[in-house]
């Protein structure tokens, strides 16, 4: 049976501000990963960006929200962002543009954005919230993602590179050919970049949600 919770999904751009030419790059690169994610089912509707920084959509496959979250990150770099994902109902039909929908999906990813803003989840920086009407499974992934993110703050420019080169490319000699560099180096660079640590995310987050919602 198919499942009447839906995830929201909105993101900001972090210092922005600094970034005269913000709108054209954030257009671009969503333009890219829409057409992929909406190819894989992975979202129902295009990324769309409904205010200056801050981009929005619903998500298709529950299970599959935090590998897309992954590469939002990645596919995006060198921007920064804050990501809050809401669970719940959508009111109506779900159809572009995706500022005019609404519900309970809506209003907890909103929820769960401001309170990265507000820094009241956890007395450090995260960058990802989860907002729904199960509080275990919310105090569960946000515990999980804030720790997550305590790794991903310490990424450098090189090894996110490495990781969106892998991503396109699960294979070091692949991956190697594309950086023009050896296999040792994609191997480290992976290693240092916690992506063995994003990837262990992405495949316990993906139960978890599974378990809660589908």
């Amino acid at each position: 049976m198919r499942s009447k919770t839906y995830a929201v999904l909105i993101a900001d751009v972090m210092e922005s501000r600094s970034r005269k030419d913000l709108r054209a790059l954030l257009g671009k690169k969503l333009d890219a990963l829409s057409r992929s994610h909406l190819r894989r089912k992975l979202i129902q509707l295009p990324y769309s960006v409904t205010a200056g920084d801050e981009f929005q959509t619903v998500t298709r496959d529950l299970r599959s929200l935090p590998a897309a979250i992954l590469e939002l990150r990645t596919a995006l770099r060198p921007l920064s962002l804050r990501i809050g994902v809401g669970f719940g109902g959508v009111s109506g039909r779900i159809q572009a543009p995706v500022n005019r929908l609404g519900g309970e999906a809506f209003q907890s990813a909103r929820r769960a954005i401001e309170s990265i803003k507000a820094g009241n989840l956890f007395k450090f920086e995260v960058l990802t919230a989860f907002a729904s009407r199960h509080e275990q499974f919310n105090k569960t992934l946000n515990l999980i993602y804030g720790l997550h993110d305590t790794l991903v703050l310490k990424i450098t420019a090189r090894q996110w590179e490495t990781t969106k080169e892998f991503l396109d490319r699960p294979t070091l000699e692949r991956t190697a050919r594309r950086l023009g560099v050896d296999d040792s180096t994609v191997s480290r660079n992976l290693k240092r970049g916690y992506y063995w640590q994003m990837a262990q995310t992405v495949k316990v987050a993906g139960s978890l949600i599974q378990r809660t919602f589908c």
